[in-house]
């Protein structure tokens, strides 16, 4: 059995406030594509198909189409979970129809519990849930955190496991010794959201969603797939794709996804930016992150920028102002101002004034207080 690796879609989400829906539709019908490609079996979705628990129209029509497409027309078994950021409630609705299609939407822990057989490889799909529902599931008043709560819907996994088969988990949630990209929520409180990597060892793989890097943790068998786009400048590094698996050896082989529209970096002073030599070679329909080199004011920046290039993330100068002001502001209690603003000039641009900008500076200070004075 070959199957496919996805999770994260997060359909209906926003980069820096601009809509991302066209991208979202080309990146899932190119993961169709690598299905019918790759001939597999069946389509695992780890959680968090809508970025909303309300879902705007647009994103429940787009991620209704591609149900449609990849379940009904290409005639693909999915096996998806709710995640955090789905409502469990309304994603249910209409999965016992779902399932005579073999389309599986699990949202409850009760669900879990029973593996969706196919003749080489049972999966479980353990859907993100609070640690109360597993201690009123089990009656058990001892499960206080996740990871309790995983293990012991685990052991119950395990009891159900036919020896014959593969066992791959389906889910969604915050493996401990992952780290985070700037696009994921926290939900944890006091760290109870974490999961051990060794509770799954009775696994041959883990899917997982939740993390949107797919080197969000590297323990062999225990995978993120990683979100469906980059959405954060944290991710502008990060490749993205799914995971392709064969149930003889279980050895996750990536396959990247081709952005519709990439996010990146470029440093430059304004003037480069803005000549047609400059932005003539470069791809003014990506995601754009500028790291501005001049130390002058630029009035209405943004939007000459955005002129040229219409999506603009982000524009930032090329030395870090806020820890500027942070050192700056703790000098200024002991230093004399001359001094503070030659350090601050230093911080922002790397060069110390020159000789006629200190004259300048030290006649503008003279003025200034001479006129407190005078009015004093």
């Amino acid at each position: 059995m070959r199957f496919l690796h996805t999770a994260d879609w997060h359909i209906g989400k926003k980069l820096h406030g601009y809509d991302l829906l066209k991208n979202q539709e080309a990146a899932m019908t190119e993961i169709l594509a690598i299905a019918k490609k790759e001939a597999v079996d069946a389509i695992i979705i780890a959680g968090d198909l809508y970025d909303r628990s309300v879902p705007g129209i647009e994103s429940v029509e787009l991620l209704n189409q591609q149900f449609i497409q990849i379940n009904l027309e290409a005639g693909l078994p999915i096996l998806a979970v709710s995640g955090n950021h789905d409502s469990a409630t309304r994603l249910a609705t209409g999965a016992p129809w779902f399932k005579q299609r073999n389309f599986h939407l699990h949202t409850t822990l009760e669900e879990a519990l029973e593996p969706i057989e196919f003749p080489e490889v049972q999966f479980f799909l353990l859907p993100y849930f609070e640690p109360i529902a597993a201690r009123l599931y089990f009656e058990d008043d001892s499960i206080k955190t996740i990871g309790q709560a995983v293990l012991r819907v685990v052991q119950a996994m395990e009891e159900k496991f036919d020896p014959t088969k593969k066992h791959v988990l389906v889910s969604h949630f915050f493996v401990a010794g992952s780290f985070r990209t700037e696009s994921e929520t926290t939900v944890e409180v006091g760290g109870l959201d974490a999961v051990t990597s060794d509770t799954f060892t009775a696994f041959d793989y883990v899917a997982l969603g939740h993390l949107h890097s797919k080197n969000a943790i590297k323990e062999g068998k225990v995978r993120y797939s990683g979100s469906l786009l980059k959405y954060s400048l944290s991710e502008m590094n990060d490749e993205k794709g799914v995971w392709l698996l064969d149930s003889q050896t279980m050895e996750p082989e990536f396959i990247a996804l081709t952005p519709l529209q990439d996010i990146k970096h470029y440093e430059a002073s304004f003037a480069e930016l803005t000549d047609p030599v400059i932005y003539h070679s470069l791809d003014r329909e990506a995601f754009w992150h500028f790291e501005i080199t001049d130390r002058a004011v630029i009035p209405n920046m943004m939007n000459q920028l955005r002129a040229i290039y219409p999506y603009v993330l982000t524009v930032e100068r090329k030395n870090g102002h806020d820890v500027v002001r942070q050192v700056t502001k703790k000098r200024a209690k002991t230093l004399a101002p001359i001094v503070v603003l030659q350090d601050f000039f230093k911080e922002m641009t790397g060069e110390s004034l020159t000789p006629t900008q200190s004259e300048w500076l030290e006649t503008g200070l003279t003025f200034a207080l001479d006129t407190e004075k005078r009015e004093d």
